[in-house]
């Protein structure tokens, strides 16, 4: 689609092109593989650190790019277009370690920062629980002080990078009486006695990013693993909810364009009842409207990433990007694999992979209910 997008200067365009030529050539060829592992390997993710593609926006004094949040939408959209999926990458590098940075005291950055940047260290981050879902307040892991140690206990499901990861961010009550003002974050070190993991989720879709159970039996880590203040964790989440979503949102636009190019090639070559598919009136008309939707979803997620690059992005705002971006590329793939037949059944086709991978970003980093929850009480 042409369209004429400013948000971007130079470098982060350079920055592009950087992507593009690492997963072209690290991440496309090995995407089976990682598929049947139901992992992506160690040596890409220090391959990525070698070339700058982890902790993109981290301080240069610890490791990272120190870039902005545009150089890591590039990434998001690059890896949607490449249509590589089951990467950690952006879990570890906009979600989590955002969180070392902007709360972390000077030690703890100092400790944990440049391995996250080199992918000696992978993060994971541990909110969701059995039975709780989107609802944080609801969470039943307890951390209690013991001296000059926490002593945590709880079990969380659904973790991406939970079968990898070395380092995590544990959503927990220190207060189990006072509600979202009990809540605080602690890192765990995977090798802390009493930390296990359980089994490797199996799902419809991103079969290469491990998503597992975690369990916690009378984990003992030092105080100074607390992140920021004890009881400020829920307000920590609710200020890096806002990235979190414009991160999914970015990806979901750039999935929307790209599927619609691949749908659009397919149609105009498939040929049914003596002309191609795309003679027809209602093939046309729907890709006139799917066309439509991914130009209104590009210009908002361009407008919203340059409110968030000035820090100006509210969380009514990221709502409204991932609902309504998450929601059409939903619908939208939904007639675009109706359009290739039978053919978009099967997982030889972009299509389909699309279908199934990006299905789930109606549902993490809050449910398409949750955002409406949210965007309805600002009517």
């Amino acid at each position: 689609m042409q369209i004429n997008r400013t948000v971007f200067r130079d470098d982060h365009e350079m920055f592009r092109t950087s992507v593009r030529r690492f997963l072209e050539r690290e991440c496309v060829p090995h995407q089976a593989a990682w598929d049947k592992a139901g992992c992506v390997d160690r040596e890409t993710w220090l391959k990525a650190g070698r070339e700058g593609l982890l902790g993109i926006t981290l301080p240069t004094e610890y490791g990272g790019g120190g870039g902005d949040f545009g150089h890591s939408v590039v990434f998001n959209e690059e890896v949607a277009r490449s249509g590589v999926s089951g990467l950690g990458f952006t879990v570890h590098s906009d979600i989590i370690a955002p969180y070392i940075a902007r709360v972390g005291n000077e030690a703890q950055k100092e400790k944990w920062i440049p391995d996250t940047c080199s992918g000696k260290a992978i993060l994971a981050i541990a909110m969701t629980e059995p039975g709780t879902g989107s609802d944080l307040k609801a969470v039943r892991t307890t951390a209690v002080r013991d001296g000059d140690d926490y002593v945590i206990n709880g079990s969380k499901t659904f973790i991406s990078n939970g079968l990898s990861a070395d380092l995590i961010i544990v959503v927990c009550k220190t207060d189990p009486t006072a509600g979202a003002r009990g809540i605080s974050l602690i890192m765990v070190e995977a090798h802390r006695a009493g930390f296990r993991r359980g089994r490797k989720l199996e799902k419809i879709g991103q079969y290469a990013q491990d998503t597992a159970e975690l369990f916690f039996d009378d984990v003992r880590v030092p105080v100074d693993n607390l992140l920021g203040e004890e009881g400020k964790g829920y307000a920590y989440l609710m200020g890096e909810l806002p990235q979190e979503r414009l991160s999914i949102a970015a990806a979901a636009a750039a999935r929307l364009e790209v599927s619609l190019e691949q749908t659009l090639a397919y149609v105009k070559d498939r040929k049914a009842f003596d002309q191609t598919v795309w003679d027809f009136q209602n093939t046309r008309f729907k890709l006139a409207d799917i066309k439509a939707q991914a130009i209104a979803v590009r210009l908002m997620i361009d407008h919203y990433l340059g409110e968030h690059m000035r820090r100006r992005l509210t969380l009514e705002e990221s709502a409204v990007a991932k609902l309504f971006a998450t929601e059409a590329l939903g619908k939208a793939l939904d007639d675009m694999v109706q359009l290739h037949g039978g053919y978009g059944y099967m997982l030889e086709y972009p299509v389909a992979r699309s279908f199934v991978d990006m299905r789930v970003t109606r549902i993490y980093g809050g449910t398409s209910e949750v955002m409406r929850e949210i965007i309805s009480r600002k009517l």
